[in-house]
Parts: structure tokens; sequence; C-alpha cells
């Protein structure tokens, strides 16, 4: 009895696993994708998922977005100028010029210094057209320097925004609670918060629409020299520049040396003439009394009386 039961269990065994192993060939193969013959495709176990390496081709490609609260590069607010220096001929119609680039751009002029051989101006732009105007600037004469900067107030502009929405908020507030003021004290101390809060408010338009001027218009120190200037000073160099140099510097010591002369000449008139002759007069006074003091003191003594 217990050996058919023990054969029984062996037989149940060995179907058991000869099912398994006849199912797993089975669930293999529906997984595989059928071709067109109707034979199962073999998987490409070496070769990359195409889905897979076409969103990380996407990923690399496309930038990393700016963090979270700051703005992009588009977005930065940048404060630019400008300072250029020429060489020309003929100063005057190089300012003229200048006048008439600015305007074209829809600019202004603001100081201006204008000699016969040397001018300074500055010339106030949109910032878009900063470049084109220093372009055609430059080729009013022989460019010597060019520099441009740029100041990033992205963040001031950031911080100002976002306190004159605080600002603006809390004025709205204390203007409700003044609509609901019942006494005179309460009014009156309200009044005071608002006209303070108000005040604050208005200091903060005004900085943000100066930090805004500021973006939107660039300003170049635009300087001029004339030709014979430039070759003058080149000329100072050297040995020869130098004992140049040191003339000139002993000429204007001199001049100024003779300007303080003459400065001071009619004080010496009016003080020093009568202060010089009192105090001659004042000598020749005390010269007699001095001989006549020594006569009386070699005089002999008087002999004494018995």
């Amino acid at each position: 009895m217990y050996k058919r039961l023990r054969w029984v269990a062996v037989a149940g065994a060995v179907l058991a696993l000869a099912g398994c192993s006849a199912s797993e060939p089975y669930s293999e193969s529906a997984s595989m994708p059928a071709t067109a013959g109707g034979k199962q495709a073999v998987p490409n176990q070496g070769a990359p998922n195409k889905e897979s390496g076409d969103s990380a081709g996407r990923a690399g490609s496309d930038k990393a977005p700016a963090p979270a609260g700051q703005p992009g590069i588009a977005d930065r607010k940048l404060v630019r100028t400008a300072n250029l220096e020429l060489t020309a001929p003929n100063v005057a119609d190089v300012i003229s010029q200048v006048r008439v680039i600015t305007q074209g751009a829809a600019g202004y002029t603001g100081q201006e210094s204008t000699q016969e051989k040397r001018a300074s101006v500055n010339v106030v732009v949109p910032s878009e057209r900063l470049d084109g105007v220093l372009d055609q600037l430059g080729k009013l004469g022989k460019q010597v320097k060019r520099e441009v900067t740029a100041t990033d107030v992205t963040e001031q502009m950031v911080d100002v925004d976002s306190r004159l929405a605080t600002q603006r908020a809390s004025v709205e507030r204390i203007r409700a609670l003044l609509a609901k003021a019942t006494s005179v004290s309460e009014i009156a101390s309200v009044e005071s918060e608002l006209t303070s809060r108000e005040a604050e408010l208005e200091s903060l338009q005004k900085r943000r629409e100066s930090l805004a001027g500021s973006v939107a218009m660039s300003t170049i120190t635009l300087q001029v020299k004339a030709e014979t200037v430039v070759a003058e000073e080149e000329s100072r160099n050297g040995f020869f520049g130098g004992l140049a140099n040191g003339w000139d510097a002993f000429l204007t010591f001199g001049g100024g040396l003779l300007t303080v002369i003459g400065a001071m000449a009619p004080f010496l008139l009016v003080f020093g003439v009568p202060a010089a002759a009192l105090v001659w007069w004042l000598r020749k006074r005390r010269r007699p009394a001095e001989p006549a003091m020594a006569t009386a003191s070699e005089l002999p003594s008087a002999p004494p009386l018995d």
C-alpha cells in the first residue's frame, strides 16, 4: 500500500515538472512580437531603447531651466554705459555730427564742454541702439578708446517690485481702517500711519522709475581731441620732452610768484612805508640818549668832606 502511494507521488511530481517546463516557453513566445511571416521576432538585447534614447537626447539638447524665482537670461535688467575717445582734425565738426547722430537714434545730448582743440559730451540713447550709435560715432574720427560696461540690476528690480506690491497692500489696509474709524483719536492715529506708508510707497515708486530709466537709456561719454594736440603730447616724451615740461613748470611757478607779489604790493605801500618810517624815527630818537648816560657815569666822584 505504501509503495503504491510513493509511486503515485513520484509520478505526480514528474507530471508537475513537465507542465511547468511546457508553460515557460509558451509565455516567453507569447510576449515576443510576431513578424510578417508569422515567426516571432527575437529582441535585440544589445541595442538601446529608441524611446529612451530619444528622450535622453532631447533632455540633453534642451537648456536647463532657470531656478525658480529667478529670471532667465533674456529677462535680465542691465544698465549699460560706454566711454569713447576720438581724434579728429576739426573738433567742432565732430560735435555737430554727434548731435545729428544722437537725434537720429531718438536720444539727446547732456553735459557738453567744447573748446578749440578739445571737447567732451554725454550722449544718452536707448539701450537697444547703443551698439549701433557707438559704431556711427567711431567713424567720425580715429578711434583711440572704446569701453562698454554693463551692470546687472535684475535683483534690485525684483526686490523693488516685491516691496511695491507689499506696500500697496499695506496702504489699502490702512485706508480700510480709516474708513471704519469713529473717534477723533482713532482717525488721527490712522491718518498719521497712512501718511507715513504713502510716503514710503512714493519713494519706492521713484526708485523703480529711476531703475527702469537707467535700464531703458544708456549713456555714452565721448571725448574728442584735435590731431595737433595728440602730436604735441607725443612730442613731449623723452629728454627734450621732459626739458620742455620743466621749463613750462618754471614759467608757471614764476608767473604765480609774480602774481602773489603784485597782489601784496598795495598792502606794502599802504602799511609798509608808514611802519618803516615809524621804526626809523624811534631808532633815531634813542641814539643821543645813550652817549649822555655814558658821560654822566664817567665823571669823577667828589672828594669826601672832612
